[in-house]
This record gives C-alpha cells, structure tokens and sequence, in this order.
C-alpha cells in the first residue's frame, strides 16, 4: 500500500521537465494520428481507372474516386442481401430507425441528464473550479505542436482568413494563467485601441471553450488585465507604444512565459518593423531563463516584398524559430459554419486569385492595375429611379481636377448605384474656378439629382485637404429647404478605401452610369507605382485619380449600410 514515504518528491524543474516530455510526446501522438487522417483522406479521393467501376460512377455524374466505389461497393452488398450493408448505409446517410416518439425520449434524457450536471456544479463548487476542457481539444490539429512547443522562442502563425489564429492565441494565453506555475503573458498590438475588441475578447471567450468558469477571474478594462485568482497568474494587454506603463504593473513574481502580437503587419505598416521587435523581445525576456516564447500572428499581404514578409523569411532560418501556416480549410467544418464557407466558395469562383489571398492567405504578388476587376457588367444604368439616399463623394483641387461623383443605395437590388458626375480640370481647360464657384455648382448637382431620383437625404463626403470648399458648401447647404444636405470629411484610408472599393466590384455590388464617364476612364488606368512594389508598401500613381479618390470617398463614407449586401464574411478588413 501507497504511503508518504514511498512517495518520490520531485524539485519544480524537474516537474516542469517531465511536463515538457509529456506534452512533446503527447503531441507527437496527436501529430501521427492527424497525418493519418490526412493520409486517408488523400488517397480516398484519388482518381481510379477501373473497369468496373469507372462507367457506373460516370453515368451517375459521380467523381471516380476510391472513396465513390467504396460506396458503391456497400451499395452492392445491400441490394444482395447484406444486412449489415444495408444498417451501414442507413446510418451513414443519415437515416435511422428510431421513431419520432424515440427521439423525443432520447431529447427529454438529455435535458435530464444536463439540468442534473448543472445542479451538481452549483452544489459543489470544487467541480466548477477544476472541471476543463482538453485545450487541444478546441485547437485544430495543425496547431497541436505549436501549443505544445517549449523549445522555440520565436513561433509565427500565418493564415488567411478563419485560419483560427487568435482563438488559439486565448487559448494558449489562458492555458497558461491557470497553470500552477507562476506565469504571466503579455499581449500587444501597435493601435492598442483596437485590443479590447480582438484579442481581449478572444481571450474572454477561451475561457468557456476551455470549460472554465469566468468567476474563477479578475476580469478588468481599465487597466485591461485577465488575473486567475487561484494562482495569480495574469494576462497583460497593452499597445506597443505603452510598454513602459505595462512594465510598471507588472508582477516581479510572475515571469513573463508568454508575449504574444496581434496583427504583426501593423508594426511594420505604422511602427518600426524588426528593430520595435527586437526591443519587445529585449524588455520582457529579461530575467527569464526558461519557458519564455514569443507568438507572432498575422495574415500575409499580398506583396512578397512587405517588410513584414520579408522579417518572416529571415526568421525562418534561425534555429530558434518555427512557422506554420494554416488556412480554413483545416479548419472542422462545424467550428466554422455554413454562411462563411459559401462566402468562401463564392470569391472562389468569382475571383480565384483573390480567393488565394484573401482565404488562403498566399501572398500573390501585386497588380499594377489596382481595379482590375472592373469590367462591362460593372457599367450599366441605374435600376432604380428614386432613392432615399444619395452619396457624393467631392475630390477638389485648383489647378489639378475637381469631380463629384454621385451613386444611390438601391436596398432592393443590395447594390450601390452609380448615377452622374461633375468633373472640371482648370489645368485642361485653362479656367480657374474658385471654391465659392464649386461650391454654387454642388449644390445645383444635387438640385438636379433631386428633381431626377426624388431624393430627399445627400450625404457629402469632401477631401479633407478641402477646408475652405466644405465651409462654401455648408453656408448654401443652409439656405436650402427642399432637402437636407449632410457634409462630412472623408476618410482618407487608401489601402483599406481601396480593398473596399475592391470588394464591392468583385461582388457585384456596385455599379458605374455611363454619364460617369471620367470615373470609367481611370478605372481603367488607376496603378501602383512599380517602385512602391519593389519596396513592399505598394502606392497608387498620383496621376489622373481624381475620379478614383472621389469614388473611394464615397464607398467608406457609406461603407456602415453598403456592407450588408456582402456576403457575411466580407464584411470586415
């Protein structure tokens, strides 16, 4: 029989090691048995060139695959007599031989045996608090050796979109605070404003899927900080501008084992690239000589040269480093749901290059044509001859051109509708025109867009370089009472107005008149310059796009009601 005495005590590395070797060995079981499934899958679907089978499928319409003349092959059993074949078939098509009054016994079982699991939680609060969920099992596999991974500081996961990412991030970071070890985790982002919806709500969501309860934490915003009260343990959040306000809270008795960035593009785009991330590595792995790891996470442009591409490819050669790339397709269909695999599957067959970027997250290099999916079905007369709103977008300059570009939501039809244009160069037709004059030839546009589509509501999105044009606008807007006129800055975002822009065209959901006849014409010539390319931060030509800045004015100012016509997973950057 077990006594204290014959218990062996280990010291806490040496538990910490014997974890270590558990959990590589563990994901290495897990590792062979998901190549398995691959494997399977793999030649299941491969083609055969068989005698037998080959004409049958094909006159069904049936791919001549392994998998299809196995089932054909059960289906043959069946019609012999196979009764077991046959119970095969049945179950795996779906169908059963319960009755209905079966399934409502089975139904009332269930609630039964759940209304009994919840009583028994509440009475004995123990259970609540150690009862968890395997994180790996809410993980996907492809991802079940990185979690496990003590050996590599630096781990980067790439993905397109739905690749699961962040959730794997909460549950790691939350993994990691209700370990028995003292821990704590750093989590950042470059525009800090933008944690509390991302990250931090993933990481508050980890907590359910980890079947943990969330009175078992200090839940805080202000500062933004998830603490497991048991052991202390605490997730930090931070922007990469504030470090040093986040090292001032920071427990000296919990080390840092874990620093995750968000959105890695976002310090390359806005902040210092590698050197900030040298400087991050070098503030917290101090005083950590054991279990510290960095997890880097972000979605590939589409630019091979992007400096943040370029970081991941020399980072690739350390010894230190791993990186996985994963997309949604290794993602189980059920975690994902039906409307954003359609969503998935319609840019697939609408624009299968941006498919690959956008689903796969392949970096697929850079048009020098930004809308080269503009094309004749995007040119047509608008459908609609009333609208109760219309948006104008204003692009203004002196000698350069001056245009205003108009289109109406069509709610019914779910697209916006081009509708007419004014367009003026100073510099082409050797007339100068000043703001007070475009000011007097706005208002008559929406005078007789008004008297044409019964429209009673103008939303009006200016440059905001266009100050003095946009006061003009305002004092005539004033003297109108036939309908109002709403005047707002544009937001001048180029990359996000233009994959917006990009959006709408590849979906079908907007539409150019013939009358906006400019704005076709640089649809047609509106490019990155090549040297911006070759640099990895791609910018269009500043040349003849003032129709092209108009019309990406006007797509963000109405982006809040125009993005409902997309499909459900095209609604957000």
């Amino acid at each position: 029989m077990a006594n204290e005495k014959n218990l062996i005590r280990l010291s806490p590395s040496e538990a910490r090691e014997y974890g270590r070797r558990g959990g590589k060995a563990s994901g290495e079981a897990r590792r062979r048995k998901a190549d398995f499934r691959k494997t399977l899958n793999m030649l299941l679907t491969a083609e055969i060139d068989s005698e037998e089978w080959k004409p049958v499928l094909e006159a069904l319409g049936v791919e001549c695959t392994l998998e299809s003349a196995l089932n054909m092959a059960m289906i043959k059993e069946g019609l012999a007599g196979n009764v077991k074949a046959y119970e095969a078939i049945a179950k795996y098509s779906g169908q059963n031989g319960r009755t209905d009054s079966d399934l409502e016994a089975q139904t009332a079982k269930i609630q039964l045996m759940q209304a009994q699991k919840e009583k028994v939680q509440k009475v004995d609060p123990e259970v609540v608090e150690t009862a968890g969920t395997d994180p790996h099992d809410v993980i996907i596999p492809e991802l079940w050796d990185i979690f496990d991974d003590q050996e590599h500081e630096h781990q980067i996961i790439t993905s397109g979109r739905a690749g699961t990412k962040s959730s794997f991030s909460g549950i790691l970071g939350i993994s990691t605070i209700v370990s028995d070890e003292p821990a704590a985790v750093v989590v950042l982002r470059k525009r800090h404003n933008k944690l509390r919806k991302t990250v931090y709500k993933e990481m508050i969501r980890a907590i359910g899927r980890l079947g943990l309860s969330k009175d078992d934490f200090d839940i805080g915003v202000s500062p933004m900080e998830i603490r497991h009260k048991k052991t202390g343990n605490v997730i930090y959040f931070s922007g990469s501008d504030s470090i040093d306000d986040t090292k001032g809270i920071i427990d000296e008795d919990k080390p840092i084992r874990l620093v995750i960035l968000d959105e890695l593009t976002e310090f390359f785009d806005v902040g210092e690239g590698e050197e900030e991330l040298t400087n991050i590595e070098a503030t917290f792995v101090r005083g950590n000589d054991e279990s510290f790891r960095m997890l880097y996470l972000y979605n590939p442009p589409k630019n091979p040269n992007a400096p943040v591409n370029v970081w991941c490819q020399k980072m690739e050669l350390r010894p230190d480093v791993v990186h996985k790339h994963i997309d949604y397709r290794d993602v189980p269909v059920s975690w994902l749901g039906k409307k954003l695999l359609e969503s998935a599957e319609l840019l697939k067959e609408t624009d299968f290059r941006l498919y690959r970027w956008v689903w796969l997250g392949e970096c697929i290099g850079v048009d020098d044509l930004i809308y080269y999916m503009f094309n004749e079905n995007h040119r047509h007369e608008p459908e609609s001859k009333h609208y109760k709103l219309i948006g104008i977008g204003v692009d203004y300059g002196q000698q350069n051109a001056t245009t205003y570009q108009a289109a109406g939501v069509n709610i019914n039809k779910r697209r916006i509708e081009g509708i007419d244009e004014f367009y003026h160069s100073g510099r082409d037709s050797g007339k100068q025109k000043s703001p007070s004059d475009y000011a007097r030839e706005l208002i008559e546009f929406t005078d007789a867009l008004h008297e044409e589509c019964s429209c009673s509501a103008f939303y009006v999105f200016i440059d905001p370089s266009a100050k003095g044009l946009a006061e003009e606008i305002k004092r005539l807007a004033m003297q109108t009472r036939h309908y109002g006129i709403v005047i707002k800055d544009a937001e001048n975002d180029v990359a996000v107005g233009i994959q917006r822009v990009q959006k709408c065209l590849t979906y079908q959901i907007m539409s150019v008149s013939e009358k906006q006849e400019n704005l076709i014409r640089e649809m047609g010539t509106y490019e990155y310059d090549p040297k911006s390319i070759e640099s990895g931060k791609e910018k269009p030509m500043k040349v003849d796009d003032h129709c092209c800045d108009a019309w990406r004015y006007l797509i963000m100012g109405l982006w809040n009601k125009i993005k409902y016509f997309l499909p459900d997973g095209e609604r957000d950057e």
